[in-house]
């Protein structure tokens, strides 16, 4: 690592409290902290919609579970990154992710060029 432990530090602090937040956001979208199946048929289970509204209501809520799950995987990754001193090296190529991408995305486990060709 050529950027100092303060950097990594202020950047740990950083993807803690995004963790946090991912949390609250997806104990909240859940109604508390319960799994997707249970908060689906708590929501979802006596309703008086039409099945239509219903699916898409239902399909809607899988859909922000799993990106705030994805998130929260993300930041995990990044944080076991710093612990094993790998963080700001790509994961695919080795070269160090310029800090500029990192302090945007502290996620970040590719260079934009190794980004760009697993998407």
């Amino acid at each position: 690592m050529t950027t100092s432990n303060n950097y990594y530090d202020s950047i740990k602090t950083q993807l803690l409290a995004q963790l946090a937040e991912s949390k609250t956001q997806l104990a909240n979208l859940r109604g508390g902290n319960v799994s997707r199946a249970e908060a689906s048929a708590a929501h979802f289970g006596n309703t008086e919609d039409s099945t239509a509204q219903v699916n898409t209501a239902r399909d809607l809520e899988f859909a922000m579970d799993a990106h705030e799950t994805d998130e929260q995987n993300q930041i995990m990754a990044a944080l076991n990154r710093i612990q094993a001193g790998t963080y700001g090296q790509c994961v695919d190529c080795g070269v160090q992710i310029p800090l500029a991408r990192l302090q945007a995305n502290p996620s970040a486990m590719r260079c934009i060029s190794c980004q760009e060709k697993a998407e």
